[in-house]
C-alpha cells in the first residue's frame, strides 16, 4: 500500500506545461522562489540526482521539464526510456515538485511559458558548451521573464557513457569498437569536418527522382486468377536521386547547387522546389516527351514489406541534341565548385560527354552508380575514368568486377588504380563499410544502425557527407565512421523524408563517443 501511495504522490506532481504555469503564477503569487530545470534524463543517475537537489537549494519549489521523445537527437537508439517514464522517474524525488514534458525541442518556449525565477543547467554548461548554441537563447529567454540563469557545480555524470557502457544496444565488438575508437579520436577531430563543411561550394548532379510510398493492406487473392489484391490505404512522396543528396549536402554548406532533369510529361516541378531546402539553386532541364522519374513502391503497411514497384521514366537513349544541350549548361562552370558529386542513377542523364567534361573540369569529384532495376549490369563505376572520391555499395563493386564472392579488397585497390581514385569506400549494409586509400591502405567500420525501418535513400545520406569530409582529407577511418552514423540516422527513417541535418548527426556522435 505504501508503494501504491508513493507511486500516487509522484503522478500528482506531473502535469501539461498549461497546467504547470497556473501552478507556478499561483505560487510565485504567494511569494515563493520558483526554480526551472531542463534536459532530456535519460537514463536518470546520480549525476541528475545531485543537480536536482543542488537547484532545489536555490528557491523553494522546484519545477522539471524533460525533452519529449521525437527531439531527442542523440541517435537512433535513444532514449533508452520514453519521455512518459523519465517525468515518473523525476517526479519519485522528494527534490521535485512539478514535472512536465515539454512541447518544443528546447527550452526557450517552456521558460517564456513558466516564467520561473530562475533557470539551473548544469556545469557542463558553464561558458556556452552547447553545440546546438541553445544555451544562450535559453539565457535570453529567462532574463526576459525577469529571471536569471545559474549553474550547478558538482560531479558530471554522463548519460551517454552509462548507456554506451551499461546498456548498449551494439553487438559487443561493436561497443569494443567505438570504445577503441573513442579513445584514439577525439570527438573534436571527427566535428570539425562537420563545421567546417559549411564553406565549400558543391555542386550536385544526377537525375532527380520522386519516391512514392503506396502503402496497402492486403485483402487476399483474387478469385479467378492467382494474383494479390491490396487496398489502397494512404501515400508520402519525396524527392530523392539527387535532389535528395542536394537537401543532405544543403544541412552542412552554405552554397549548393543542383544540376538535374525533369520530364515534359508531369514535370512536379513545384512540388520537387518545395520539398528543396531554401538555400539550394536548382537548375532543371526539361527533357521532351519523356516524364519526370518516378519510383512508385507498394508497400503492405502493418508488415511494412515492399510488394513491388513500378518505375516511370523514359530509359531511351538521349539524342545527340539532348546530350549537348545537357552539357553545355555546366560546361565552364564546373572549377567554380569546391565539390562536384555525381548521383548517377542510369537512366540516360550521365551522357559520355558529360561525364567527360566532369572528369576533365570538375576540381574535386564523388561519383555514385547506382545499380537498380532500370540498369542492372549495364552500368558499372568504370564508365567514369577519373574520380577523387568513389563511393559505391557491395553489389555495385562486385558487379563491376564481376565477381560475386571474392575478397571485396583487392576489388577496390584495382578500381582505384584503374580510375586513378586515390579514396575508395565501399558501403556493406549491416557490416559496415570498408574504406580505401591509396598509400594508407583499409580499414572496416562497423555499422551503428539499431532501428532500420527502410534502407532506401541510405547510400544517398552517407555519400552526401562524406563527400564534404573526403573534400577535406579526412582520414578514412573518421570518414566511414561519420558515414556509418549517417547510415543508422538514414535507415531509421521512410526514404528521404528527412535529411540529415549537422547538429542531430553531431550531438549522435559525441553521444556515440562517450
Amino acid at each position: 500500500m505504501a508503494s501504491s501511495a508513493s507511486h500516487d504522490s509522484a503522478r500528482r506532481k506531473i502535469g501539461s506545461i498549461e497546467h504547470l504555469a497556473a501552478e507556478i503564477a499561483a505560487r510565485q503569487a504567494e511569494g515563493k522562489r520558483v526554480i526551472h530545470c531542463h534536459g532530456v534524463f535519460d537514463p536518470m543517475h546520480i549525476g541528475h540526482i545531485r543537480h536536482f537537489a543542488a537547484a532545489k537549494s536555490l528557491g523553494d519549489l522546484l519545477v522539471v521539464t524533460v525533452t519529449p521523445d521525437r527531439f531527442v537527437n542523440k541517435g537512433p537508439h535513444r532514449p533508452v526510456f520514453p519521455d512518459e517514464l523519465r517525468a515518473e522517474a523525476i517526479a519519485a524525488l522528494e527534490t521535485v515538485d512539478y514535472v512536465g514534458i515539454n512541447l518544443w525541442p528546447t527550452a526557450i518556449e517552456t521558460i517564456q511559458t513558466l516564467r520561473p525565477n530562475v533557470f539551473v543547467k548544469g556545469s557542463e554548461f558553464r561558458g556556452g558548451k552547447d553545440l546546438t548554441g541553445a544555451i544562450k537563447l535559453e539565457e535570453e529567454a529567462i532574463v526576459s521573464v525577469g529571471g536569471k540563469l545559474e549553474f550547478t557545480d558538482d560531479v558530471t555524470f554522463s548519460a551517454s557513457h552509462l548507456v554506451n557502457r551499461h546498456l548498449s544496444v551494439f553487438p559487443q565488438e561493436v561497443s569494443d569498437y567505438l570504445a577503441d575508437f573513442s579513445q584514439r579520436t577525439s570527438t573534436g577531430e571527427i566535428l570539425k569536418f562537420l563545421d567546417q563543411a559549411r564553406k565549400l561550394k558543391v555542386l550536385v548532379v544526377g537525375e532527380t527522382v520522386i519516391d512514392d510510398y503506396q502503402y496497402v493492406e492486403a485483402i487476399g487473392k483474387s478469385s479467378k486468377e492467382p494474383t494479390l489484391v491490396v487496398k489502397s490505404l494512404n501515400n508520402d512522396r519525396f524527392v530523392g536521386g539527387a535532389a535528395a543528396v542536394a537537401n543532405h549536402v544543403a544541412g552542412f554548406c552554405d552554397n549548393v547547387t543542383l544540376h538535374s532533369i525533369l520530364g515534359e510529361i508531369n514535370s512536379e516541378e513545384d512540388f520537387i522546389r518545395s520539398r528543396l531546402k531554401p538555400h539550394i539553386d536548382a537548375g532543371f532541364l526539361i527533357r521532351d516527351r519523356s516524364p519526370t522519374i518516378v519510383k512508385r513502391r507498394f508497400i503492405e503497411q502493418y508488415f511494412y514489406s515492399k510488394l513491388f514497384e513500378v518505375y516511370e521514366l523514359n530509359d531511351e537513349r538521349p539524342t545527340i541534341a539532348e546530350s549537348q544541350a545537357w552539357t553545355s549548361a555546366i560546361a565552364g562552370r564546373l572549377n567554380q565548385f569546391d565539390v562536384v558529386i555525381v548521383i548517377d542513377s542510369g537512366h540516360g542523364f550521365l551522357t559520355r560527354e558529360m561525364i567527360d567534361l566532369l572528369c576533365r573540369e570538375s576540381r574535386f569529384l564523388v561519383v555514385n552508380t547506382q545499380a537498380n532495376a532500370g540498369n542492372q549490369g549495364y552500368h558499372v563505376i568504370s564508365n567514369y575514368p577519373r574520380a577523387d572520391y568513389i563511393c559505391i555499395a557491395e553489389n555495385e563493386m562486385r558487379l563491376e568486377s564481376r565477381d560475386r564472392r571474392s575478397d571485396l579488397k583487392p576489388m577496390m585497390e584495382d578500381v582505384s588504380r584503374r580510375l586513378n581514385c586515390p579514396r575508395v569506400v565501399v558501403t556493406r549494409g549491416k557490416k559496415g563499410c570498408c574504406t580505401y586509400q591509396q598509400d594508407v591502405g583499409h580499414v572496416d567500420v562497423p555499422a551503428f544502425a539499431s532501428n532500420v525501418v527502410d534502407r532506401i535513400g541510405a547510400g544517398d545520406a552517407f555519400l552526401s557527407i562524406t563527400s564534404l569530409c573526403a573534400a577535406q582529407n579526412a582520414p578514412m577511418e573518421v570518414l566511414g565512421f561519420i558515414g556509418n552514423v549517417v547510415g543508422a540516422q538514414a535507415v531509421a527513417t521512410v526514404g528521404n523524408q528527412s535529411p540529415i541535418e549537422r547538429i542531430p548527426l553531431s550531438r549522435h556522435i559525441e553521444h556515440l563517443l562517450k
